[in-house]
């Protein structure tokens, strides 16, 4: 867990570069970036600005050339691949615009496979209660085929949430779907917002980060603007998702 005045998030100067060829692309040039606690924010750009590279790198999926990520004050930088592996599988979930659903599984065996080396009776109600927390509690049995749009990317965010993550990372999560569904999931990030979770979405959906408290927009590898101080458009939740605030996590030892 964070220090009291650590935040889940801090980058300090970070780079990112690659060989393509003869020529070197630099993808990030020097960002700093610090995300606390129980934020919404949205991280917004133009096709080629970075947003991607930037998001690879929160999500441990990549490391930078140069520069600090520390995730929850821990510096990733030297870490192994096994151990990367172990913070993305611990610390951080992951929310996809192609919800990621092995078809041939239920509902409740997608969200039980980031616990699969976990006790199976113990897995099984962990998942079970991370699709009542989205709403999925009559969905259990169903697969990907039986059910809308908007349930499978339930079933997608119920998965990232099962291991009780500190960061919620989600790439376009309203891309694949229609706008009623869409902003029906933008309403379950408001609830789990509420109860506590940290949650950041890249988009490129105006729409979408109009729903967030703080939008950072990247452009040429830098961040071009940080409003902090977003009004959002949509009104605190009546009540929560699950009777389980996030707030009462319980503390785990950190996987590095």
């Amino acid at each position: 867990m964070t220090g009291r005045d650590e935040p889940v998030i801090r980058l300090e100067r970070v780079t990112k570069e690659y060989r393509v060829g003869e020529e070197t692309v630099r993808a990030l040039r020097g960002v700093d970036l610090r995300i606390e606690a129980n934020e919404l924010l949205a991280i917004m750009g133009p096709s080629g600005s970075g947003k991607s590279t930037l998001m690879n790198i929160l999500g441990c999926l990549d490391v930078p050339s140069s520069g600090r990520y520390l995730l929850e004050g821990r510096d990733v930088a030297g870490l192994s691949a096994s151990q990367l592996a172990r913070v993305r599988g611990d610390r951080i979930g992951f929310v996809f615009q192609t919800f990621e659903l092995l078809p041939r599984q239920t509902a409740l065996r997608n969200v039980e496979l980031p616990l699969i080396y976990s006790d199976a009776r113990a897995r099984r109600a962990r998942a079970a209660e991370a699709l009542r927390r989205v709403g999925l509690a009559d969905r259990m049995e169903h697969r990907p085929s039986q059910m809308s749009g908007g349930q499978r990317q339930r079933v997608a965010v119920a998965r990232a949430l099962v291991h009780d993550p500190s960061l919620l990372l989600a790439d376009e999560p309203t891309g694949n779907l229609d706008s009623r569904t869409g902003e029906q999931i933008l309403d379950l990030f408001a609830e789990l917002h509420a109860q506590g979770q940290t949650i950041v979405i890249v988009t490129h959906e105006p729409d979408v980060a109009a729903r967030c408290r703080r939008v950072v927009r990247v452009r040429d590898g830098r961040i071009e603007s940080d409003d902090a101080d977003a009004e959002p458009t949509w009104e605190p939740a009546r009540a929560p998702v699950s009777a389980s605030p996030l707030s009462h996590r319980e503390e785990r030892p950190c996987p590095w």
